[in-house]
Order: structure tokens, then sequence, then C-alpha cells
């Protein structure tokens, strides 16, 4: 396994096809904005638990979302048109990482660390890093987190308190993502949620290529606002 040196601006990581057939790919380094963006251009996360090194990773096959492929069930339409939920984008990013590295029903433990926390944040402070928030009586129920480059969405979490919260951020966050002309959402690791909203899998080597093409785009970065003539159905 590659080893990355945290006291060094080296930024650079071993070719993808050199991970493990888990995905691990490299250990150490750090979480700086540059070496993140760097990581996320090339196909690769970290992803570890607290008292880990900092483990990077690059699973095959990947888990894709294709915004303008996102398949809402008519139990989801029915909730959107109820309008119970105030949906906004990046109005409260700390405050959905938090809430998606809370404890989980049947899980110990989370790979959120404080540290992972504290250089998203910074991402998100310099416009690479954002946030989808769905609200119920002004209480944050759901949302999710992801950073953007080029015109790829790299997913990272979620998470609901309120039956359909998430499900409702993802639905706005495809439909407004496929009307700025957004080609791709990394999803990392399938899971039988994502599946639900037409996630799928796809080989490491296709997904680079689909990477590559998405990235060598504009970066749309800075405060993301919905469109005044959004709409998510």
């Amino acid at each position: 396994m590659y080893l990355l040196n945290p006291d060094t601006r080296e930024l650079k990581f071993p070719p993808v096809d050199h991970a493990t057939p888990e995905g691990l790919l490299a250990a150490g380094g750090d979480l700086s904005v540059p070496r993140l963006l760097e990581a996320y251009r090339q196909g690769i996360f970290p992803w570890y638990s607290a008292g880990q090194p900092i483990l990077w990773w690059s699973p095959d096959p990947r888990a894709v979302l294709f915004p303008d492929k996102i398949k809402i069930s008519r139990s989801l339409k029915k909730t959107l048109r109820k309008n119970q939920f105030r949906v906004t984008a990046d109005q409260a990013f700390r405050q959905v990482m938090l809430a998606c590295a809370g404890p989980r029903k049947g899980e110990t433990g989370t790979w959120i660390t404080e540290e992972m926390v504290e250089a998203y944040c910074q991402l998100h402070e310099r416009g690479h890093a954002h946030s989808i928030e769905t609200w119920m009586d002004d209480k944050l129920v759901g949302g999710l987190y992801g950073i953007a480059i080029g015109r790829v969405f790299f997913g990272e979490s979620m998470f609901s308190r309120v039956s359909d919260a998430s499900k409702v951020a993802t639905a706005y966050l495809c439909r407004q993502l496929d009307a700025w002309g957004f080609e791709l959402i990394d999803c990392q690791i399938a899971s039988p949620h994502l599946f639900t909203l037409g996630a799928e899998e796809i080989p490491r080597n296709q997904f680079r290529k689909l990477l590559t093409k998405g990235i060598d785009q504009p970066d749309k970065t800075g405060h993301w606002q919905f469109d005044q003539d959004f709409t998510c159905l």
C-alpha cells in the first residue's frame, strides 16, 4: 500500500489500478484543501475511522447516479407535492456534516471525524463543498453534502430524521444539477438506499472516463442557490 507523506507538498497519488480488490489505494497524507481536490479529481476519496491513519480509496466497481436518471417513486412524488419540507442549498453546511456524523441505527462510531468536518468546512468556505438541507418547522430534518469539481458532484453522506427527508434533498440536488449541466454524481459505494434513487454500478475505468470529461469543464464554485424558476417535479 502506498504511503503519503503529510510533511510534503507533493500531492501525487499512485495510479488507481494499484488499489487492493477492496479499493484501498493509499494511507497517510493530510486533509488539506489542495490534497482533497487532487484526490477527487482522480476519483479518490478519504474514508477511515477515528484512530486510523487517513485511508484513500478508489473502489471498483463504482456507484454513480446520473442526475437526469434519478428515480422518483410514486410515494416520493406524493411527498414532494405535499410541500411539507423547505429545501435550501448551502445554508447549514456544518450542521449537515455533524448530523451525518451522528449515530445511526445498527451502527457504532463514524467515519466523519472532527478532522474531516473541519477539512470539508474549509472546502465549503472556498466554494468547493456544498450542502442541501431539508427543513420542517424550521428544524433541520435531513440533507446531504458533497464536493463539486467541473460538472461532477461527489456525494459524501446524507442523513434523515424524518421519512423521505434525505430522498427529497437528493431529488432537489439531481434536478438542479441536471439544469446546470452536471453529468455525474459519484456515490462512491453502492447501497440499497441509493439503488432506490436510480444509482448504478459501473467499472472503475468507465467511471474514470466520465470523470475526466466532467471535471474538464468550468467549476461552479461559490455559494449555491436554487434557480428562481427551479422545480423538482
